[in-house]
């Protein structure tokens, strides 16, 4: 294997002796470049860091510092890989102008679908208990990772601004999409009568299904992973863009708009395990506001592809030219279930 250029500079860092043949490509994440380090006995995972996607690092290692400090990790059901420090006591290390990071390698096994309606009761139950596990921590104490990354009447601006500047001609499947999201105002008011009403937690805020560790069995979850967006929000985020990601029975690129549903199983497995969590200690009114959850996510979604392909598709990966629009189509499908259960 051709020598890495990061390996002589990350062995000093980290006091390591890695070989180029004990380093391999790793996951399937769209993100940041990852690496698999076997040394038989020792793993770990190096990750090469995306700027481009996450501008601010240092905001990142302030919140990771946070949870490294004051959550007790031994009293978790799982694992959360966090950095390792360098030996200046960095969570990131700059190599030739890219950061890097080293984590804990934690076995087990990453899927893209839920399989069944415990695999998602499972699934929610983590992320409750991770909510839960900062729940001592005042969500003022983290910084915004990406910032207005979940709030939707900022999204609702910016597919505004997006109608109003777009090159495309506003007409027949994009007039109707856009008709249709532009009358989600009343999505936006909820939201923002909820954020007059529930307190902040830290929470993850990019809960799909990949960004958990099962068991090899899918008895339990090993690990709760990628941590880059941990910053304040509110409970129904996490639940709901899980209801987004798992109970629909299609993906979100999916163009089999008569198959676009809810599964309902599924759906009723992720309010199980939240509640089972959050009993007694989410507060009431952010019990209530789960539901909404789903509607407010998968809304949110559809604003952002919409705006990406009036924009000119300049954000998400496309591969043909009316991804974004099918996507925001698909997402329309989805919110239309959603708003009728």
């Amino acid at each position: 294997m051709q020598k890495l250029f990061w390996i002589d500079p990350i062995n000093q860092l980290y006091q390591l002796q890695i070989q180029a043949e004990q380093v391999r490509p790793f996951g399937d994440g769209h993100i940041h470049k990852t690496y698999l380090i076997d040394r038989g006995n020792e793993k770990w995972i190096l990750q090469q860091f995306n700027q481009q996607v996450f501008k601010y690092p240092e905001r990142i290692s302030h919140n990771h510092k946070i949870l490294l400090d004051q959550i007790k990790q031994e009293a978790l059901p799982f694992k959360l890989p966090l950095p390792i420090p360098n030996l200046q006591g960095a969570l990131f290390s700059l190599v030739d102008g890219y950061y890097f990071r080293l984590s804990p390698f934690v076995a087990g096994k990453c899927v893209n679908e839920v399989a069944s309606p415990h695999q998602a009761y499972l699934a929610a139950k983590a992320f409750a208990e991770f909510i839960l596990a900062g729940i001592h921590i005042p969500a003022s104490s983290f910084q915004e990772s990406i910032p207005g990354f979940h709030d939707l009447e900022l999204r609702y601006q910016q597919l505004n601004q997006a109608l109003h500047a777009t090159d495309r001609k506003v007409e027949g499947e994009l007039e109707a999409l856009v008709g249709f999201y532009l009358h989600q105002r009343k999505l936006v008011e909820e939201y923002n009568f909820w954020k007059q009403r529930l307190p902040l937690r830290m929470t993850h805020s990019d809960t799909k299904i990949n960004n958990l560790i099962y068991a090899n069995d899918f008895s339990k979850v090993n690990a709760v992973i990628d941590l880059d967006t941990i910053m304040a929000g509110y409970v129904y985020y996490d639940f709901g863009d899980l209801v987004r990601t798992v109970a629909c029975t299609e993906g979100e690129s999916s163009q089999n708009w008569e198959n676009i549903k809810v599964d309902k199983a599924k759906y009723e497995a992720l309010l199980q395990g939240f509640r089972e969590v959050g009993e007694g200690i989410f507060t009431e009114e952010e019990m209530q506001s789960l539901p909404f959850g789903g509607q407010m996510m998968t809304c949110i979604m559809g604003f952002r592809f919409l705006a990406d392909y009036l924009n000119g598709n300049v954000y998400y990966t496309i591969h043909y030219e009316k991804q974004n629009l099918h996507r925001a189509k698909n997402q329309m499908v989805l919110l239309k279930a959603l708003q009728d259960m």
